[in-house]
């Protein structure tokens, strides 16, 4: 049971919620409140960081075959 609640698939799962998430909360910030653009660059600041963790975590969980 606590092997699951720590799976990579899990945690991919995971960050692509609170990718989407963020993706929701910075066109909603974008159109609220244009003038803030520090919360702004921090939204995708932390957006680019979890596009990165996916992609690691995708290629381990599937290598790309080799030639």
């Amino acid at each position: 049971m606590n092997d699951n609640l720590h799976s990579l698939p899990r945690r991919l799962i995971e960050l692509r919620m609170e990718h989407a998430d963020l993706d929701s909360l910075i066109d909603q910030a974008s159109l609220d409140r244009p003038a803030d653009e520090l919360v702004l660059r921090r939204l995708k600041k932390r957006r680019l960081l979890l596009r990165d963790q996916i992609s690691h975590l995708e290629a381990e969980l599937d290598p790309p075959e080799p030639a």
